[in-house]
Order: structure tokens, then C-alpha cells, then sequence
């Protein structure tokens, strides 16, 4: 905990709402604090209007009609030059926005205390939130769960006796953290790779093994590299099976991680030399503490890649559209002196997010999901409502996974990719792929309606658009793919009756019904 105000913070949530049991708790405090501080503004605001001032270029607001006549009608370029996201009478900062500097994720790597007095995007926003080496959530706050022994399915009566065990586990692990190292503010998370270890990574394992034989063996090593790789485990799953059922396929393979934070980084390492079965391995094995998007070496032998729930943390940017005209505006985050967040929209895209748009028209053809009516007749009814708003709802939009693609492609010709993330995400906040935003405070999830929040101290995870995106791999890479559910992938290549329980049910299966799995072909 590296914030008294932080734990102030939290405190002060919990003794107001101290079941916080759901979204709508925390939203009704949320709303609370908006409803007050909307009534003063109100009151700055008639304050204003009571004075002279000089004409100025006007600020568009989200929840205002169309002016007529004046300035908005005489000089509509100006004033729709950016546009803050607010609600009614929400703080003018108009002038710290032209005044700020604007910075990027990279160049706050450095920096130890966030960032005030400064404007970013929103992709930067994200990534400085989840990965900034000295304050970031994967950087600082994160503790992966671990079971212990693995769990025996069959002995189990069903699929209610399952998670009766898991939450008895999961309240030893963190008694057990607790007693060396007490905190309030624990970020501990779990994965399907921990979960139903080490079946998941035997199925992973099965379907590396007769691909690899299929296309490239003899000819060539089997290279494995694994991005996100968390504590380590699937790559011990996969490497003990790989060893104990194809030994000469296991006499040619080569695994290597790509891990950004320097804390996991150090788990895996620990993770690999905590005994001798898993020593064994150490040869095999190489771990690489660093971005993928820092990676300028160029591998020509083919590999397969692997990213299991790792598009979902990757940063995205926002944008809103238009709604007469349809053109998009890119979202940037102010943050003041306060530390207090403001968002704020330009018509002039980035290099990044301009080329995101022109990829995806040509990969998809055009046919993509919208958060706005693209009807003649959707669009009039959106009209009719009182005070209908001059930009749509937000969208969130994965540039960082192409700049990814755009990595496998340049530097991993050869690359296989194998990759499972989340299509749908429950809880998520306004917007169309709109991320979940929560942390956790006493062991209870506390989630939030906005990514503008405490960075470092809240996990920001998108679904993930696997349409799109999936043709924007092919596009940008030049190579075929094909997209299973997770049930699908499991059926395929999984041992179903090592986690079939007494009953019939089988956890593998019908857990992670959100999950997508997409592999190069």
C-alpha cells in the first residue's frame, strides 16, 4: 500500500456500503458525490453566465441540444475541435487542456509517482495504469491464486462440491498470505491454466504436439514463446507432458517467455527451480523480462505463440462519433493538479488510431458493430429524445492488439499463434467493448463505471471482438485462422474424464463460457 489516502479512500467506501455487494452499491455512492458535485457547479455556472465576459470558442457538452444561430452556427469547425465528455454544467478545463503537456506511457516508465498536470490518451492512460514499472497494477499489485494440489474431478459429486473446494482454498491461500504480509488491498486473481492444472495445459500441450509433427518436424526445433505467462505454470504443464509422452519431441523443444514485469518475471524463474522435476526443464527454458512491444530481434524459424488471457489487458483507445456526421474523435484524459480525471475528445486521430480505422474498414469490408444507430430511422429516433447528445456512446477500441499483430507479423513471420481471451465480459462499464474496472478491498471485488481511476490500483479488462480482430490478424499478417469456443477447444484436445466429476458435470467445460480460442491454421 503505497497511499495512506488510498486506504482512506477504501474506508470510507466500505463504512457507507459496508456489503458492497454488487455494482449498484458502489454506483449509488458514485452518483451521490456526481449529484453534489453537479449542484455546485450549477451554481459556478449561473455565477458565470450573470457576468460580461467576451466571446470565446465554445466547449461542447455531451447532454446539450444544438445551438442555433451565434457562434455555433457561424463557426461550427471551432468549437467542435474537441469536445469534453461531461455531464451538464461539468467543470470548464478547457484551458489546462490547451496548456498540458502530452505524455506517453513510455515516457513515464521512469517516473515513480503518478502523473498531474498532464494530458494522455487513453491507450497510454490504460498501459501506465496496468504496467508503469513503480506504480502499475501487474507491476505492484497483482497475486495470482494457486490450489495447491491439483483437484480430483472424479472424486468430486458434482459441480457445486467443486466450488465449495475452490473457495475453501482460495480463503487458505489468502489466511495464509495474510499471516506473513496483512493487507486490505490484495489484488489476487485467478486463471483456467491454475484452476484445472495440469489437464488445461496437457489439452495446450496435445495440440502443440500434433501440429508441431504435422508441419514443421523433423525439419525444425519446436519453439514455443508465451506472452503473459503468469506464475509459470502452463509452461511447466506443458513441458512435463511433452517430456513424459513424446521424448523426442521434447529432445527438440525450446520454450521462452515474454514477461513485462519484472515481479512475475522473478515467480516464473522461482517457479521453475523450486524442485527437481521441474529443473529438468531449465535448459529448455528461457525467460525474457520484457515488453513485446520493445522486440526488434527477428525470429525466421517457425514457432507458435501463445497468449492466453492476455488481449483483455492490453490498452485500448476510446473514441465517440459524430452523430450527423459520423466521423470519429479520439478520446485524451486530462489529469489537473488534484489528481481529478477529465476526458476529452479531438477530431484529429493519431497516427495510431487513424491507421486502426483504415485496417479494419479493408479487413472487415466495412461490416463492424457500431455504438451508434446506422439506420435512417435509428438514427431520427435517437433524435427524439429530451436533450439527445451531439457525440455517441464510447468505443473502446483494441490499437494495441494491432500494433501486436503488427509485431508477429515484422519480427515472428513463421509464428503460429494460439490465443483464448474473453468475447463477453459481465459488469462491464458504458460503451461498446467497454471494459470491466474493479479492485479489490477486504477480499471483496469492488467494481467502478469509469477507467479513469487510481492508477495501479484497479484491473481494467476488455472483452475482446474476435470478428474484427481476427480479421485483422489475417490481414495484417497474412495468414489463415480459426475461432473456437472454449468448450469446443477443450472437446478437441482435453482428457474430458480427468475433470469429469461424479455426477457428469465437467468444470472444464462449462466454466468459461465467455471464452473464445483463436489459432493460425
Amino acid at each position: 500500500m503505497d497511499s495512506p489516502a488510498v486506504t482512506r479512500m477504501f474506508r470510507q467506501l466500505f463504512r457507507h456500503h459496508p456489503a458492497c455487494q454488487s455494482r449498484r452499491n458502489l454506483a449509488t455512492l458514485v452518483g451521490a458525490l456526481r449529484d453534489v458535485r453537479r449542484q455546485r457547479l450549477q451554481a459556478q455556472e449561473l455565477q458565470h453566465h450573470r457576468q460580461p465576459c467576451p466571446p470565446q470558442q465554445q466547449q461542447h457538452r455531451n447532454y446539450v441540444a444544438r445551438g442555433r444561430g451565434g457562434e455555433s452556427s457561424t463557426n461550427p469547425h471551432n468549437e467542435s475541435n474537441w469536445q469534453q465528455r461531461s455531464e451538464v454544467f461539468q467543470q470548464d478545463m478547457s484551458k489546462e487542456f490547451e496548456t498540458f503537456p502530452l505524455v506517453t506511457a513510455d515516457e513515464l516508465r521512469s517516473r515513480k509517482e503518478r502523473p498531474r498536470r498532464v494530458k494522455m490518451l487513453m491507450r497510454d492512460f490504460v498501459e501506465d495504469s496496468l504496467y508503469n514499472p513503480n506504480y502499475g497494477y501487474f507491476s505492484k499489485q497483482v497475486v495470482i491464486f494457486s490450489p495447491g494440489e491439483p483437484f480430483d474431478f472424479p472424486a468430486l459429486h458434482d459441480e457445486l462440491d467443486f466450488q465449495t473446494l475452490l473457495s475453501k482454498r482460495y480463503v487458505e491461500f489468502e489466511d495464509a498470505l495474510d499471516a506473513v504480509s496483512p493487507t486490505d488491498t490484495r489484488q489476487l486473481w485467478y486463471t483456467p491454466t491454475e484452476l484445472f492444472r495440469p489437464y488445461y495445459g496437457e489439452a495446450i500441450a496435445r495440440y502443440l504436439i500434433a501440429n508441431y509433427k504435422l508441419t514443421t518436424y523433423p525439419y525444425h526445433d519446436l519453439i514455443i514463446y508465451e506472452m503473459g505467462a503468469g506464475r509459470g505454470t502452463l509452461m511447466l504443464n506443458i513441458l512435463d507432458f511433452i517430456r513424459d509422452m513424446d521424448p523426442a519431441v521434447y529432445a527438440r523443444t525450446q520454450y521462452k517467455i515474454i514477461e513485462i514485469s519484472t515481479q512475475l518475471a522473478t515467480i516464473q524463474n522461482n517457479h521453475l527451480l523450486k524442485n527437481s522435476a521441474a529443473r529438468g526443464h531449465a535448459q529448455k527454458v528461457e525467460i525474457i523480462n520484457q515488453s513485446i512491444f520493445d522486440w526488434k530481434t527477428k525470429v525466421p524459424s517457425p514457432c507458435f505463440f501463445l497468449a492466453f488471457e492476455v488481449f483483455d489487458n492490453f490498452a485500448h483507445d476510446v473514441v465517440r462519433y459524430d452523430m450527423e456526421t459520423e466521423a470519429p474523435l479520439q478520446g485524451t484524459v486530462l489529469i489537473d493538479e488534484r489528481g481529478d480525471y477529465y476526458e476529452f475528445y479531438s477530431r484529429n486521430l493519431d497516427p495510431v488510431t487513424a491507421r486502426f480505422f483504415r485496417v479494419r474498414d479493408v479487413a472487415t469490408n466495412g461490416r463492424y458493430k457500431t455504438p451508434y444507430p446506422s439506420t435512417r430511422f435509428g438514427k431520427w429516433l435517437s433524435q427524439q429524445r429530451p436533450l439527445p447528445g451531439n457525440l455517441s456512446k464510447q468505443e473502446y477500441i483494441p490499437t494495441r492488439l494491432m500494433q501486436f499483430f503488427d509485431v508477429l507479423g515484422k519480427y515472428f513471420p513463421a509464428h503460429r499463434l494460439l490465443t483464448s481471451d474473453f468475447h463477453w465480459l459481465p459488469g462491464a462499464i458504458d460503451g461498446l467493448h467497454a471494459p470491466i474496472v474493479q479492485t479489490r478491498y477486504q477480499r471483496r471485488p469492488v467494481p467502478v463505471s469509469t477507467p479513469l481511476v487510481h492508477q495501479g490500483y484497479f484491473d481494467i479488462m476488455f472483452p475482446t471482438d474476435f470478428q474484427t480482430s481476427e480479421a485483422m490478424y489475417q490481414a495484417i499478417t497474412g495468414k489463415l485462422t480459426r475461432s473456437l469456443s472454449h468448450e469446443e477447444f477443450m472437446r478437441r484436445w482435453a482428457y474430458l474424464e480427468e475433470t469429469e466429476t461424479k455426477s457428469g458435470e465437467n468444470p472444464l467445460l462449462t466454466w468459461y463460457k465467455n471464452a473464445t480460442v483463436m489459432f493460425t491454421v
